[in-house]
C-alpha cells in the first residue's frame, strides 16, 4: 500500500508545558513512524514538525487536540507544507 506523504506544521496552545506533552508526542510519532521534531516554544506553546504517511500525520493532529492527562489545549493550529523527507528520526529539541 502506497500512502501519500505529507509535512504538517503544528502549534499546540494551551496548558501543554510541564505536562510531559513533548514526550507523549514523540512516543506517539515513534508509533505512526513519524519523522521530525517537537520543542516548547517561549510564548509557552509546542511546536511540532512531523513528516510521513498523511493518515499517521493526521492522526498525530487530531491527538494534539486532546494531548496527554494533564494538558489542557486551548487552539491547535497546523498546515500541510511540500514533503521533504529530511529527518532520520523524530526529536525533542530543547
Amino acid at each position: 500500500m502506497n500512502s501519500e506523504k505529507v509535512r504538517a506544521h503544528i502549534y499546540v496552545n494551551g496548558v501543554v508545558q510541564g505536562v510531559f506533552f513533548r514526550s507523549h508526542t514523540k512516543s506517539l510519532a515513534n508509533k505512526l513512524n513519524l519523522k521530525g521534531w517537537v520543542r516548547n516554544l517561549p510564548d509557552g506553546r509546542v511546536e511540532i514538525l512531523a513528516e510521513g504517511d498523511k493518515d499517521s500525520v493526521n492522526k498525530l493532529i487530531q491527538w494534539c487536540y486532546r494531548g496527554p492527562i494533564g494538558a489542557r489545549v486551548d487552539n491547535v493550529e497546523y498546515r500541510f507544507e511540500p514533503y521533504k523527507g529530511e529527518f532520520k528520526n523524530f526529536l525533542i529539541i530543547y
